[in-house]
């Protein structure tokens, strides 16, 4: 069984996170286990029809921020991957300096402790000082900072093809084939 975590905060790209969703559940023996913040909930509201739900109603486990008691909180329970998509400049910032204050915050801590893939997908635009520094920092602590910055080589068509190209990029860190966009040169 592979199991794979996503977190959704409060930064702008929750297309991105649920096409990443679906894309995880289609790998054939897998757990999709999925990590809300209230911020994330209110900007699912504001960019998308999807709800909380949806996620449960797919098959996903879902847990809130508040749960520091779900099994993500413990580096004892084995995960294949955990992918903050997208990932606000504070809980970049939480992650970055080791703040466990909320589930998202400590399953992050116990990814990078563990030395678990952990991918940041933050989506904020432009960048400060600060922001590049705790994108510094979380790296030097084995993140993998993957910022929503889409590729435009293979000619996306649609928002579709070009949520897929960063969903593809965040597969790619995780080691799990796709095909969800032409790769270069080929």
């Amino acid at each position: 069984m592979k199991r794979y975590i996503l977190a959704l905060t409060g930064a702008s790209g929750i297309p991105y996170a649920t096409s990443l969703f679906q894309a995880l559940l289609e790998i054939p023996d897998s757990e999709v286990h999925v990590l809300l913040s209230d911020a994330a909930l209110q900007v699912m509201h504001l960019e998308t029809d999807c709800r909380p739900e949806f996620f449960a109603e797919q098959g996903g486990f879902v847990y809130r921020e508040q749960d520091l008691s779900a099994p993500m909180a413990s580096g004892s329970w084995l995960h294949h991957g955990l992918v903050v998509c997208p990932c606000s400049m504070a809980t970049l910032a939480a992650v970055s300096n080791g703040f466990g204050n909320n589930l998202i915050h400590r399953a992050a801590d116990v990814t990078l402790k563990e030395k678990r893939p952990l991918i940041l997908v933050p989506r904020e635009t432009p960048l400060n000082q600060i922001h590049l520094k705790n994108m510094l920092e979380a790296a030097r602590a084995g993140a993998t900072i993957l910022p929503a910055c889409p590729g435009f080589y293979h000619q996306p068509r649609t928002i579709q093809d070009v949520l897929n190209h960063i969903v593809g990029r965040i597969l790619d860190h995780l080691d799990i084939e796709h095909n969800l966009f032409p790769r270069w040169g080929i």
